[in-house]
């Protein structure tokens, strides 16, 4: 990955920032996105005093204008894009009949539409070069029903089957799209789901009365397990891998 060019969206933050500062160290030069642009700027100044090569993208993924713009930025300051991953993500809980049509709209905008457009941006430049790599972070709820995350999870299932869709499409040019799918990790997103101090335990044990298993290691993800399953699908190691998508939750799905 050395000198190699990656953008990574919801990089201010948990998982999204844990890859680009994993991108940095094996020597990406990383276009780090987000649209709080005060959390990203700490982010990235922290990252860059290691010193990584790691620049600040202030952007909204849901707006078509901002991300191609965002794109041709990074590309005219960094060189062109061979990796993307997708980790922007929005978390609105409640039940289905209660959701409202904010609830609904803003979770597709990010963790759906989002997808779309960046990859959109991105991989219509990665196809004349005939190269690059593209990983969606989606989650294990976009397969297994989840009690007050209908968005959420059906947000998810979109962009994993739309991320699976592009890589057929553009696998004659190329280029690979894959997607990981977390389970609980432990993040600022997670931690807003709990309650009180009983929240990991809980997650860690199951709720039978919300329908969920627990996590047979017995531990919560941390990100930098997800980000070393982001970086081995960028990497030439799986260079025969693509429209895949790869369960990183403790077994917490049971293997779905």
């Amino acid at each position: 990955m050395e000198h190699k060019v990656a953008l990574v969206t919801g990089a201010a933050s948990g998982i999204g920032a844990t890859v680009a500062r994993a991108l940095a160290e094996r020597g990406a030069r990383v276009a780090a996105v987000d649209r709080n642009a005060t959390r990203l700027s700490a982010a990235v100044e922290k990252m860059t005093a290691d010193g990584l090569r790691v620049e600040a993208f202030a952007a909204d993924v849901t707006k078509s204008t901002d991300v191609e713009n965002v794109v041709e930025q990074a590309e005219r300051r960094l060189g062109p894009v061979e990796f993307l991953v997708n980790a922007a993500g929005v978390l609105r809980l409640g039940q289905a009949r209660h959701l409202t049509d904010d609830d609904w709209a803003a979770t597709f905008a990010v963790n759906a539409t989002g997808v779309f457009l960046m990859s959109r941006a991105v991989v219509n430049r990665m196809v004349p070069r005939s190269r690059g790599a593209i990983v969606t972070v989606a989650s294990n709820a976009a397969g297994t029903a989840r009690m007050e995350m209908a968005a959420y999870s059906a947000s998810k299932a979109a962009a994993t089957m739309f991320t699976k869709c592009l890589g057929l499409e553009v696998a004659a040019h190329g280029i690979r799209c894959n997607v990981v799918a977390p389970g609980s990790t432990d993040t600022p997103m997670l931690r807003s789901m709990w309650q009180d101090e009983s929240g990991p335990k809980a997650t860690v044990e199951g709720r039978l009365e919300a329908f969920r298993v627990g996590i047979p290691l017995g531990k919560l993800a941390q990100p930098s397990d997800i980000a070393n399953a982001v970086l081995f699908l960028l990497s030439d190691q799986a260079e025969h891998i693509t429209m895949h998508d790869l369960t990183v939750d403790g077994g917490a799905a049971l293997g779905v």
